[in-house]
């Protein structure tokens, strides 16, 4: 497996330090936040991509995934295929999509979000990589394993997969080995994280939240997803999210590499037939 990381909370390093700061803590490359504000935008990526792309390489590390923002969501945007055709140019192979949600009239959102989907699909086809959807829960039209699935209904999983979130589908998933079997065949990446729900104490009213955790003090179900990668042979990408906002990036890389150590010394631990 190759195990990445999401550059979200490395917001201020530029690339060599990103760069830098990975190989230091063993990781074999990125999950690339791709947004404004950051080295590489949905704006200069026709360039900047696969310049990063070869900066990753000199150091033998690689960008395996594109983490769009999160309304990138309708392959009509104006720098939709610019930036596929970056993603494609520069090696990058998976690109995450941003989220549709819901706010009424579930079926009818859920036809003009495969309406969309299958517009991202062609572009992939087009361009040579992968278009991802992301579980992740409240009110995403994709939230877990069956909803993400609906999504991708009719659509060829060589151009469109599932970014599955252990983190996620831990909290308002399927037990782990059911979300993975049912969509196994369009598992493209997977996203690692823990995660508890939150809530203001003492107030009926209040709604829940997600806090994300270091690994090992939150719901996820570590010991299941690595028995059934393991058992089913798994070998993609893993990509740690490591979205602990409010650290020093250096702090967000340290913690990095003990959320990766913690899930390392578990997975060597486990033994299938």
């Amino acid at each position: 497996m190759k195990k990445v990381m999401f550059t979200k909370h490395l917001e201020g390093m530029t690339l060599a330090e990103i760069v830098d700061g990975l190989k230091h803590i063993g990781l074999d490359g990125a999950d690339l936040c791709v947004r404004p504000g950051y080295p590489v935008t949905p704006e200069n990526c026709a360039t900047a991509l696969p310049a990063a792309a070869r900066q990753f390489a000199s150091a033998g590390l690689s960008i395996e995934i594109c983490t769009t923002p999160g309304d990138f969501n309708d392959p009509a945007m104006e720098y939709a295929d610019r930036l596929f055709a970056a993603c494609g140019e520069a090696g990058v192979k998976r690109i995450k999509l941003g989220y549709w949600t819901y706010e009424k009239d579930y079926w009818s959102t859920l036809d003009d979000c495969k309406r969309k989907l299958a517009g991202f699909a062609r572009l992939a086809e087009k361009r040579g990589v992968k278009a991802m959807v992301h579980n992740h829960s409240s009110r995403t039209m994709g939230l877990n394993a069956s909803a993400a699935m609906r999504l991708m209904e009719g659509l060829d999983p060589a151009h469109v997969g599932i970014f599955a979130d252990a983190g996620h589908l831990s909290m308002v998933g399927e037990p782990l080995t059911m979300a993975l079997d049912i969509c196994w065949d369009y598992l493209a990446a997977i996203a690692a994280k823990d995660l508890v729900w939150d809530k203001e104490p003492g107030k009926l009213d209040a709604p829940r939240r997600l806090k994300v955790v270091p690994f090992g003090f939150g719901c996820s179900e570590w010991g299941e997803l690595a028995a059934t990668l393991k058992r089913r042979r798994w070998d993609g990408v893993m990509s740690f999210h490591c979205e602990y906002g409010g650290y020093v990036p250096a702090a967000v890389l340290g913690q990095c590499y003990t959320d990766k150590t913690l899930f390392e010394k578990m997975w060597e631990g486990i033994r299938v037939e």
